[in-house]
């Protein structure tokens, strides 16, 4: 990769940074300007697909970067509809994403966000991303993949970027369709505008230089490449520097927001997450861009994750702030994780007969 390219990379990582630390001082919740699966939770909960009184909103932000990456493509003729690579395993391997987010409370952006707030819970995490990765790289090194993706009509591309539009014209226009927390972290909004303004921003950015959480450690691991890590890196000094700014970092284990102390759940929380993501090809953030792009895989597992947060707090999969997941959590992200391996073992097998 060129130089600039690198520059462009660390220019989006500063820039997803700053965005979110505006959005917290302009009133999301702390250490959580930006998180795919947190964002996508409140949404579920304010289509009444789950009846958690907390988590209920329509983020702009998952709005806006989605057709952040859609009006960014077009423009730059990289909208190209495509799909039919194993959408229903893509839709399961992105409703176990959001299960082992959830009890992590965080996606990979929330988790470098936490760490630029002195979170030192999502150094856990972190960890537990890492080794996620690495399994996953051990299958993708012995063959592992999910099918190429085939040429689809335009009207199958621009189906989520539609359906987008569509949601955010009744959230303005229909507000009463939707329910909305009065107390919790979705109480805890930015304006709309703002918000959707700064997920317009990251989607551009995002899509225009392939930023990935789960890419950038990927990379490491399979050829030795360290460029994508440059957006990750720039998220995280970024975050830092504005948090001291504005007296919002604070470093430790306890009493941090929205988090938990259960290091081993952590832990196992982001292993599902990274194994996930190698297994899609992306990050959940990464996910919302390629479904901008017009990808109907990523779109399938963009639905899986909404479904997935819909069912972990349905059925009390999702960690309590302070206090961590129940037993129903800690089973179904045990699950989760032997699902993964069993998908990532037979595809494999499969492969390597083939081959």
């Amino acid at each position: 990769m060129k130089i600039e390219d690198k520059q462009k990379l660390g220019i989006t990582g500063i820039l997803i940074g700053i965005a979110a630390v505006v959005l917290v001082a302009l009133g999301n919740p702390k250490n959580m300007g930006f998180c795919i699966a947190c964002f996508i939770r409140d949404t579920a909960g304010a289509l009444h697909l789950h009846t958690a009184p907390i988590v209920e909103y329509v983020r702009p932000e998952i709005i806006g970067i989605i057709l952040g990456s859609f009006a960014i493509s077009v423009i730059g003729k990289d909208f190209r509809p495509k799909g039919g690579s194993s959408p229903v395993l893509r839709f399961v391997i992105g409703f176990i994403v959001m299960i082992g987010a959830l009890v992590f409370l965080g996606c990979p952006l929330r988790m470098v966000l936490r760490l630029g707030g002195g979170d030192l819970n999502a150094f856990v995490g972190l960890l537990g991303f890492i080794a996620g990765i690495a399994i996953g790289c051990v299958f993708l090194s012995n063959g592992f993949t999910l099918g190429k993706a085939e040429r689809q009509s335009a009207v199958e591309g621009i189906a989520l970027p539609f359906a987008t539009v569509l949601l955010f014209v009744c959230f303005l226009a229909f507000p009463s369709l939707f329910l909305f927390s009065e107390t919790g972290p979705g109480s805890m909004r930015a304006p709309v505008a703002a918000a959707l303004l700064a997920g317009l921003i990251v989607g551009v950015a995002a899509e225009r230089t392939r930023l990935c959480m789960a890419g950038g450690i990927r990379d490491i691991f399979l050829v030795r490449d360290y460029t994508l890590i440059i957006g990750f890196i720039g998220i995280f000094v970024a975050s830092l520097i504005g948090n001291i700014i504005t007296g919002n970092f604070s470093i430790g284990f306890e009493g941090q927001p929205v988090a938990h102390s259960k290091h081993l759940w952590n832990f196992l929380g982001m292993v599902a997450v990274g194994l996930g993501s190698v297994m899609l090809g992306g990050c959940p953030l990464r996910q919302l861009i390629l479904a901008g792009e017009g990808s109907s895989d990523s779109a399938m597992a963009v639905l899986g994750m909404l479904t997935g947060a819909a069912f972990a707090h349905n059925f009390s999969l999702a960690s309590a702030a302070n206090e961590g997941p129940g037993i129903n959590g800690k089973v179904a992200l045990i699950v989760g994780i032997i699902i993964l391996i069993a998908i990532a073992s037979i595809v494999t097998m499969k492969e390597r007969r083939k081959a």
